[in-house]
């Protein structure tokens, strides 16, 4: 059984500055499930242009308000209780409200290694 906190995270190099928030990579290809479960904080006030290339992703949300919206515009309200599922690769915005972060609970197939960063500067949607 494996059992783990976040604060076991914090400040390892599963605690990733991703580039406009945290992800607290809880589990990742190393434990051998299959999967990844990570506690990501997008940073209030934040949009990212993001695409899984290479996973699929379901984020679930736990606090804050936000948006994803897709390339085609359709904007999604994110709240706690909202889930999306980024099933076909989709490039997306990930956004937060201004006043608070978005706390979400990210799950990637095929797992992470633990350790992928986004680059947020190029003009195409940041990808691993």
């Amino acid at each position: 059984m494996l059992v783990r906190d976040v604060e076991q995270i914090r400040g390892t190099e599963r605690d990733v500055d991703w580039g406009n928030g945290k992800s607290y990579r809880l589990v990742t290809a190393a434990d051998n499930v299959g999967y990844t479960v990570c506690h990501t904080v997008v940073s209030a006030g934040t949009t990212s242009f993001l695409q899984y290339r290479n996973h699929l992703e379901s984020c679930y949300c736990i606090s804050g308000l936000g948006w994803v919206r897709e390339v085609s515009g359709t904007r999604h309200r994110l709240r706690p209780g909202v889930i999306y599922i980024l099933n076909d690769h989709q490039p997306h915005y990930l956004c937060a409200d201004e006043d608070d972060d978005l706390v979400l609970l990210s799950i990637f197939n095929p797992p992470l290694v633990g350790t992928e960063k986004h680059n947020l500067n190029d003009s195409v949607a940041s990808s691993y």
